[in-house]
């Protein structure tokens, strides 16, 4: 396994919640992540970590990889891939997003 993929699989297990974006939280660079994070915040999340990709394109190239995911942004709970924008835009107005997220402890500080 590359090294990329080991610090993609490191950081994805180690933090309860991942995104992986363009831009950061504060200055995100596309709409879709920044819509991605103003999701998050609106449920509520306080564990957040956030990559951005424009900062290493092997980590922009090995996430699309990784988990098989063509476009960016990438949302991980637990280790475990969700989706891009429009599957958290989904999950969240269905109510999915925030049961999700309560089971991975994100909103403890």
């Amino acid at each position: 396994m590359s090294e990329v993929q080991n610090f993609i699989r490191e950081t994805i297990t180690e933090h309860p919640v991942v995104l992986f974006m363009k831009g950061t939280a504060q200055f995100p660079q596309c709409g879709f992540s920044g819509k991605t994070i103003q999701i998050l915040r609106e449920s509520g999340v306080k564990k957040l970590v956030t990559i951005n990709v424009l900062d290493d394109q092997e980590v922009r190239e090995g996430i699309k990889r990784f988990s098989n995911w063509p476009t960016i942004p990438q949302l991980y709970v637990k280790g475990e891939f969700i989706g891009g924008s429009d599957i958290v835009s989904e999950m969240h107005a269905s109510g999915e997003l925030k049961t999700v997220l309560q089971q991975a402890g994100a909103f403890n500080s």
